[in-house]
């Protein structure tokens, strides 16, 4: 049995990699090096490690909300673009966890 892996980077809106927004440029790189598949999820609110709570609240409009990259594939794939993300993510949270597939269904070509 393959052992699949979700690798979960959680980041802030704000941050960047090379003038392009991190969240970004960390898809775009998984995607370039063939990963099984990618989310980035926008947070309607959250704190970290300085515990500033940033919020979609109207009256305290943040402009660093919490961004969620999800990674799923085998770990030997993940284990090998850790170090492209240790570099990437300088301000951030990085967790790695097994993961059970129950059901994956992609589109066959006669759906497209």
């Amino acid at each position: 049995m393959t052992t699949y892996k979700q690798l979960t980077i959680y980041i802030g809106e704000s941050d960047h990699w090379h003038n392009q927004p991190l969240h970004i440029a960390l898809i775009e790189t998984a995607r370039k090096r063939g990963l099984a598949g990618a989310t980035v999820t926008r947070a309607i609110e959250g704190y970290g490690k300085h515990s500033t709570i940033h919020t979609t609240h109207i009256l305290e409009l943040s402009s660093d909300l919490p961004i969620v990259v999800t990674l799923i594939d085998r770990e030997e794939v993940l284990t090998d673009f850790l170090p492209v993300i240790k570099q990437m993510v300088k301000d951030g949270l990085v967790t790695m966890q097994t993961v059970e597939i129950l059901h994956h269904a992609p589109k066959s070509e006669s759906d497209r």
